[in-house]
């Protein structure tokens, strides 16, 4: 995958100008050889390419592999991993001393809060520095879940938040990850503004709510939820209805296509 470390992809740093993307790109298309073991010394001999060529294909082989192995331990993978340890240590916090001590629930709001900020970033830094893993894909929207999940279920097994409200926002999350799995082939329903913006607004609903508030504050998360809870039915209904057309372009295209190649 991507988020291959400089020092990784690239040989020594006398045989090898650039660095990084630079040297990964030249050891793909064989220009660069201080990559692999034992290309140095075929760089600065008599020129000839080196006897018995599966063996250098080998060592390329087993280089690349350990390069892919090393980029699962990037920084926005690490942050997906802290969201996943936090889980069980916010249930832990959040059920402390029977769920309403206020002491324990500011230090599992914490827990909560540390959660949603490395769900703003993991994902920008695997994008902007080019950290894609398939690790990254399968355990961040996971992560997402189970932290979510996690609260809303603690939060209505202590009576402080109603059923109903935990099993639409679960629900609604579980049937849009089942619904882009099973559109994928014709297509990828990209996040809208209204998802994001349902996201921030449930994390901070769910976050006032872990907190033991009172007064004007236990009147205001009241709302900020209700508005959260509109935005989740409203957004899902609208991907559902992304995942309709797209599922219809795309037997449309292959129809097209299919009576293309048979005239």
């Amino acid at each position: 995958m991507t988020g291959v470390p400089a020092s990784a992809a690239g040989g020594s740093s006398g045989a090898q100008g650039a660095r990084g993307p630079a040297a990964a790109s030249g050891a793909a298309d064989g220009s660069a050889s201080a990559s692999v073991p034992g290309a140095a010394s075929s760089a600065s001999g008599t020129g000839s390419a080196p006897q018995g060529g599966a063996k250098p294909a080998r060592a390329g082989k087993l280089a690349a592999a350990a390069v892919n192995e090393a980029s699962l331990w990037n920084v926005a993978n690490l942050l997906t991993m802290l969201r996943l340890v936090l889980v069980p240590g916010f249930v832990a916090l959040m059920l402390a001393d029977g769920g309403y001590d206020p002491a324990w629930r500011a230090l599992a709001w914490a827990a909560f809060a540390v959660a949603m900020i490395t769900d703003l970033f993991d994902g920008h830094i695997a994008r902007t520095y080019n950290l894609v893993t398939d690790f990254g894909k399968i355990a961040d929207p996971i992560a997402d879940k189970a932290i979510m999940g996690a609260a809303l279920i603690c939060l209505s097994a202590l009576g402080d938040l109603p059923w109903w409200v935990t099993a639409v926002i679960l629900g609604r999350e579980l049937g849009i990850t089942l619904l882009r799995f099973l559109v994928i082939r014709y297509g990828v329903i990209p996040a809208s503004r209204g998802g994001k913006l349902k996201t921030l607004t449930q994390g901070v609903a769910v976050g006032m709510y872990v907190l033991a508030l009172t007064g004007w504050l236990a009147t205001l998360r009241f709302w900020v939820m209700a508005v959260a809870v509109v935005l989740t039915v409203v957004t899902g209904l609208d991907y559902v209805r992304q995942a309709i057309v797209l599922r219809r372009q795309g037997i449309a295209e292959r129809k097209a296509a299919l009576e293309e190649s048979e005239g």
